[in-house]
């Protein structure tokens, strides 16, 4: 299977979904289950893939596009890249099927949005050109852009829909922005070394920059991945665009789009400036650290069980820097295990913030309050989850918590130790949502829906899924075995740490 089928698949997909709307009104679900359905199957048999004695990747596809400027459609595919984009199929599986009831206008355009997405997703993931990949990651943009705008929440509000989009777009294209100039610079300084120009990730691995030019190139691909991650303090994007986007958006926001910032920071961000990000890695940490303890407190102040959330994203995506900065085999496998853990865990919280808003029209904790007794099985479900979160033993947050620490205790004991804090911080906050929604008294009287067969599947497979996960990680970790063995031998552990 040639990997831009796996680009192209989606790209049909929101082609056809677009006018389905036509002959039926669930013509246009029906069309994305059936896309996404097909990109799982797809990708599955990659994770059993083993890479060549000649190269490092699982597969390659090059295909010449403007070779005078070395730009080239090259794409190739290894295990962490495997594991993102099954993990983008999954979230985007639940994403439609969570959306069924919830999107009953522009179905057609909504579902293509929402295709054209994840096809810049899976894009990045396996883009190897980085003028590509920067082609991928601004397309990603457009459709959340368009989802958040034309079906999110809150049209009214002072800080509605309108001003969610405006400042999702504003951050993440800046930062893109300041990427491309990073991008360009990299070529030009290949062509000054080399002779000829190239966008090519092998090729930019055998560059030898000067110090000054790979700290400031260094940096400029940090700030873009940072914001994407998004990283203490540029991450006051996220709340707004949660707390105003549909369910379906939330779910691929916090499940799949915050990942590629993190694959960007190991992919490029190290791997391309070992000694200038090894030089960073105190700054990193502690911006890491900073996250996981102010998401965390500001998750315990929140009103909208949403926007807590996505605070509590904040907090998780701190472990994500601080694992990656340490530089630590351990860690990074945690970092990777927290990325998969992460999307199933807090996609199925939006899952059912988008539940309870459907059914309450509400999404302050103090409308709420005894759904426990009305709806038995959303109870349980929320439960789960809060404490899957928060790194319950047996599930795969836990194993993700603890390599990341694990991993980063020897290189960087107080920065570790510091940032552990956030764990506990995590249990308080997970036990307030849960008193504050399932229990005390209730708002009204009436009578609450319980979770419909097609909630209880979704939340039942990312269930199994988080507890295999937290069960048996060995051969996931395996399959991102070799990604990660080399990022962890250029970023030498404990180095200006």
């Amino acid at each position: 299977m040639p990997l831009y089928a796996l680009i192209a698949l989606p790209v049909v997909g929101a082609l056809l979904a677009w006018p389905a709307a036509r002959w039926h009104a669930d013509a246009p679900r029906w069309v994305s289950l059936a896309t996404l359905a097909a990109l799982t199957l797809m990708t599955l048999p990659w994770l059993f893939a083993s890479a060549g004695d000649a190269s490092p990747w699982l597969a390659e596809f090059r295909a010449p596009w403007m070779p005078r400027f070395g730009i080239g459609f090259n794409l190739a595919m290894d295990g962490l890249a495997a594991l993102l984009i099954l993990l983008t199929a999954v979230l985007g599986l639940a994403a439609v099927l969570c959306s069924w009831r919830e999107i009953r206008e522009q179905t057609g355009f909504f579902h293509a949005n929402l295709l054209l997405n994840l096809a810049g997703v899976a894009g990045v993931f396996l883009a190897t050109d980085l003028m590509l990949f920067f082609i991928c990651w601004e397309a990603m943009l457009v459709p959340m852009f368009l989802l958040i705008l034309l079906w999110g929440h809150g049209a009214g509000q002072p800080r509605g829909r309108v001003y969610a989009a405006m400042k999702f777009f504003v951050f993440t294209q800046a930062s893109g922005l300041l990427m491309l100039v990073a991008i360009l610079a990299m070529g030009w300084w290949h062509a000054e070394l080399t002779g000829r120009w190239s966008f090519e990730y092998t090729d930019w691995l055998a560059l030898s920059l000067p110090h000054d030019v790979a700290q400031w190139l260094m940096l400029g691909f940090f700030v873009a991945f940072a914001v994407k991650l998004p990283a203490f303090p540029v991450h006051s994007w996220l709340p707004d665009a949660h707390s105003q986007a549909p369910t379906a958006g939330s779910v691929i926001l916090a499940g799949v789009l915050l990942k590629t910032g993190a694959f960007g920071l190991i992919r490029y961000g190290i791997n391309l400036f070992p000694e200038p990000a090894a030089a960073f890695a105190p700054v990193a940490m502690a911006l890491g650290v900073a996250g996981i303890l102010y998401g965390a407190a500001l998750a315990m102040t929140q009103t909208d069980i949403k926007r807590f959330v996505a605070y509590t994203s904040v907090s998780h995506m701190g472990f994500v820097l601080l694992g990656a900065y340490a530089g630590t085999e351990t860690a990074l496998q945690g970092v990777m295990v927290l990325l998969l853990a992460h999307g199933l865990s807090t996609g199925a919280l939006f899952i059912l913030c988008g539940a309870l808003y459907e059914r309450l029209h509400t999404r302050e904790f103090g409308r709420m309050g005894g759904i426990a007794a009305r709806a038995p099985r959303y109870a349980t479900a929320l439960v789960f989850f809060s404490v899957a979160s928060l790194g319950m033993p047996g599930t795969g947050n836990f194993i993700a918590e603890f390599l990341i620490l694990a991993g980063s205790f020897p290189v960087a004991p107080w920065p570790t130790a510091v940032g552990a804090t956030g764990l506990i911080v995590a249990a308080v906050y997970s036990l307030i949502v849960v008193q504050r929604v399932l229990h005390g008294p209730p708002a009204d009287d009436a009578p609450v829906q319980d979770l419909l067969p097609r909630e209880r599947g979704t939340l039942a497979a990312a269930l199994l899924l988080l507890v295999a996960l937290g069960l048996f990680p060995q051969p996931l970790i395996d399959a991102a075995r070799p990604a990660l063995a080399t990022t962890a031998a250029l970023l030498p552990a404990g180095d200006a740490r």
